[in-house]
């Protein structure tokens, strides 16, 4: 007897670091995470329940919430907070949590950590 598909909430996590606190900088490479996000996943924005951004303490100059709304997530809940600021921790860095309604398995998602974000997790940089 198969079992029925059942759509699921999954969260979808990834990070990318920026060279410097510059709107344009942070806005591109949100942008570069939310893409690469959705097209190693298949996300259809129209699954996205919420999403939540984090920016180290180092960043100011926009909020990364403004890419979503640049590349027509308009319909998406949208939340910024502040990383924690722990000592040693990766500097200029953007990260995101996707909650995403899927029939995806939890290992068959895909996170991304892009650029100097690929240290966080080096478990997930397979070749």
């Amino acid at each position: 007897s198969m079992k029925e598909p059942v759509i699921k909430m999954r969260g979808v996590r990834g990070a990318i670091t920026v060279d410097r606190d510059d709107k344009d900088e942070i806005l591109t490479a949100t942008k570069e995470l939310l893409g690469g996000l959705v097209d190693a996943n298949g996300i259809d924005v129209d699954d996205v329940a919420s999403v939540f951004f984090s920016m180290t303490p180092d960043l100011h100059a926009v909020f990364p919430a403004v890419a979503a709304r640049e590349i027509n997530w308009q319909m998406v809940p949208l939340f910024c907070t502040q990383e924690l600021e722990i000592e040693g921790a990766l500097p200029l860095c953007v990260r995101v949590l996707i909650h995403w309604n899927t029939l995806k398995a939890p290992q068959e998602i895909k996170h991304l950590y892009l650029r100097g974000a690929k240290k966080l997790r080096p478990d997930l940089q397979g070749s």
